[in-house]
């Protein structure tokens, strides 16, 4: 009977101490609400690289910089749509802008070598000073390994994890020689909170590499004066994410883009791992609430919904084919006049 008491107590020391870690997580986050931001310009440099800016949480991760006063060097595939967000960028908030054409896809090949070096030509002699590894492939999502095909498989570890690797290695050096810098790489909260994601097998093993790949850099860059940093959302309302996925969660739970972007520059500097939404530190919260076991039977059940829904949608209409850059004019720079 004593024997009993004391793994009670034991049990329940663990659980209070387990609610205060998190209770201290939550303060954590209202204090930085409250507190000034950063002046990233004076702290870190007057120019930001951004990966994936186009549309979704990078474009609007692209907007806050600017606000912020930083000059942009915006990294995407779609030349059109990167001169239309230079353009708007430079005319509503006074910055400069530079569009890099790089179809993230194409890393370690001999185009995406080219195109490698074109975004090593841009940043050369720019203060740069923040690094937003924002691109990521989710797609093909919700299926078994041996439905998927290999090709779409491996273009989710070249953008998400090959690419990221890369861009970083490239803009690294110039923060060393300054010695100052922030490096925001974009995780996700399936791989940091999540014991698996079943049906996502390759997308969540790519964000958590991201996330080990931030962990390492941080201590190894500190003592430079780079802050490194994994960020880990969990529901964005973006192209990357179906609106049969959305569906399923609670309205509450799905932050708009501009409303992660504003916490997610709110939080660069400030830790190694944070999930910068309110509305996502409560699933995150919630998240360790659960037992392992009954999460990967709720996760395979849930992410198994969303494969009959996505074979209804695949079969209802054909593969759409994503547009390749042009040749020319890969990279064009913008001035507010």
């Amino acid at each position: 009977m004593a024997a009993v008491s004391l793994w009670l107590v034991v049990l329940g020391s663990i659980g209070a101490l387990y609610v205060v870690a998190n209770c201290f997580r939550v303060l954590r986050y209202l204090s930085l609400c409250l507190r000034q931001p950063k002046d990233l310009r004076r702290r870190y440099g007057s120019w930001a690289v951004i990966t994936g800016p186009t549309s979704g949480l990078g474009r609007s991760m692209a907007v806050e910089l600017a606000r912020a006063g930083l000059n942009l060097v915006l990294v995407g595939r779609d030349r059109a749509k990167l001169q239309d967000v230079s353009e708007k960028i430079a005319r509503c908030h006074g910055v400069q802008t530079k569009a890099v054409v790089f179809d993230l896809s194409l890393v370690s090949t001999p185009e995406g070598d080219e195109a490698m070096r074109r975004l090593r030509d841009a940043v050369e002699g720019l203060d740069v000073g923040v690094l937003v590894n924002n691109a990521g492939v989710a797609k093909p999502g919700a299926l078994y390994l041996h439905e998927a095909e290999v090709g779409s498989l491996m273009r989710i570890v070249r953008v998400n994890l090959q690419a990221l690797t890369e861009v970083t290695a490239a803009v690294l050096p110039g923060m060393v020689e300054r010695g100052r810098g922030a490096v925001v790489n974009i995780g996700s909260g399936s791989a940091v909170a999540m014991p698996s994601f079943p049906l996502y097998s390759v997308y969540a093993a790519t964000k958590r590499y991201v996330a080990a790949f931030s962990k390492s850099l941080y201590v190894e860059y500190k003592s430079n004066g780079i802050d490194v940093q994994c960020q880990a959302p969990f529901l964005v309302e973006t192209n990357m994410v179906s609106s049969a996925v959305k569906s399923s969660f609670y309205a509450q739970f799905v932050v708009t883009p501009d409303a992660c972007a504003r916490a997610a520059v709110r939080w660069i500097g400030h830790g190694r791992l944070c999930v910068p939404s309110l509305a996502h530190q409560v699933q995150w919260w919630f998240a360790g609430l659960v037992p392992g076991v009954i999460h990967d039977a709720y996760r395979l059940a849930k992410n198994l919904q969303q494969r009959e829904m996505f074979r209804v949608l695949r079969s209802a209409r054909a593969p759409k084919s994503h547009p390749q850059a042009d040749e020319d004019d890969k990279v064009v720079v913008y001035n507010k006049q």
